[in-house]
């Protein structure tokens, strides 16, 4: 690692390694998909960064923050090739590091940063070697660009902690540090009076609640609204509101059921919700919010089209899709060339299960005739490595995972 401190001046590139740098910078500001892959992939790598890999939406930000890191050096070096890049202060890097300081992460967090700066490294050194094959020149270049790289992490990595430090300082202020100082200690269990922990939170922990995590992949701004519309339909008058993250929201409202997914209908379009199962007391405060958490990441995981998923209805799908590789072998070998068959046939297939196998109210519910229904469950029959009537809850298993999971 190059630091900024042993570099008295900063050096001057010759007009044709200025050019070269120049042209590479421009390779870089478009990056290739699995150039994209493997920099996340680094960034959320590693024990250090495992609670931000589990949370979906600090990875998400986390992500944001390294791409805008990779695309703010590359574009000062398309304007001003190889000079010393101003750290990188924009939304996406001061919203990760605002999400991270709410969940009670400290710096150890921006270890993404130095992972993704050595996968970035080798992705340039790919570039440069294509760019020049002169070894005066691709020597000058490289050891400017490993300067350029280096120093630019470490101003950043700088900036960010200074700013970090700051949120902290300010989330130790007022009761909304005490809410989420207070939620944390029942969340993990810890002893926390019960009468301390209602009078920090400004809500009851005796009876029945409810949680749900609402989010968003672009911005905050309708979250407040989506949480009123999930208390409303849950039939809740107050609710307890912790906001986790720039695009996040804790919520509990006292409420004995979670809302059906049609009565959410009216959500806007970025807001996404995960629901837990009610509980009682303090144990169901926090088990409810546990069931919303692995709703959460089961939607993440599966790139999952749907807007809301209610953990009572999700919770066979996230046991199956725990590991991803084995959920993809549990498909194929269950469905066969089913796993590829019109959306219809499988819908069918699968509302016929949940109907216990009743041809007449499959077709009630899908309001189409009696006679389509056999068709298609015919259809299904010669797709399927073993007949529907000998394997009728693997593959009721199996197709509503696939309702879950991105098509």
């Amino acid at each position: 690692m190059v630091h900024t401190a042993a570099q008295p001046s900063w050096p001057r590139l010759s007009p044709a390694v200025a050019e070269l740098f120049r042209r590479g910078a421009e390779i870089a500001l478009d990056p290739r998909a699995d150039w994209i892959e493997e920099l996340h992939a680094a960034a959320l790598g590693g024990d250090r960064m495992r609670p931000v890999a589990a949370d979906p939406v600090l990875a998400e930000a986390t992500k944001r923050a390294n791409l805008a890191n990779l695309l703010h050096w590359a574009a000062q070096n398309v304007r001003h090739p190889g000079r010393r890049v101003p750290a990188n202060m924009g939304a996406e890097a001061l919203d990760a590091a605002r999400d991270m300081v709410r969940r009670g992460l400290d710096e150890r967090g921006l270890d993404a940063y130095r992972t993704a700066q050595s996968v970035a490294w080798r992705r340039w050194m790919e570039i440069c070697f294509d760019l020049t094959t002169d070894p005066v020149l691709l020597r000058e270049l490289l050891d400017a660009s490993a300067l350029s790289i280096a120093t630019f992490i470490d101003d950043t990595v700088a900036a960010v902690s200074r700013r970090m430090e700051a949120e902290r300082a300010e989330l130790t202020l007022g009761a909304s540090a005490e809410r989420r100082a207070a939620v944390t200690l029942l969340l993990e269990g810890a002893p926390i009076g019960r009468a301390r922990a209602e009078a920090q939170l400004g809500y009851g922990l005796a009876g029945p609640h409810t949680a749900a995590i609402l989010w968003s992949a672009s911005s905050g701004e309708h979250l407040e609204g989506a949480a009123e519309t999930v208390m409303r339909a849950a039939g809740a008058t107050h609710r307890l509101t912790v906001v986790a993250s720039a695009a996040a929201l804790w919520v509990w409202f006292p409420a004995g059921a979670a809302p059906r997914t049609g009565d959410l209908a009216e959500l806007h379009p970025d807001v996404r919700v995960a629901l837990g199962r009610p509980g009682a007391d303090v144990d169901g405060f926090r088990r409810s919010h546990l069931d919303a958490a692995e709703a959460q990441r089961m939607l993440t995981r599966l790139t999952s089209p749907q807007q809301v998923a209610r953990y009572e209805d999700v919770q066979l799908v996230a046991l199956l899709t725990a590991e991803p590789t084995r959920a993809d072998e549990f498909l194929a070998d269950t469905l066969g060339e089913l796993l590829h068959a019109d959306p219809a046939t499988r819908f069918t297939v699968l509302t016929y299960v949940r109907e216990q196998c009743s041809t007449t109210r499959t077709a009630e519910r899908l309001y189409t005739h009696r006679n389509t229904v056999l068709r298609r469950l015919a259809r299904a029959d010669e797709l399927l490595p073993r007949p529907l009537e000998e394997n009728v809850v693997s593959v009721g298993a199996a197709l509503e995972v696939l309702r879950w999971r991105h098509p």
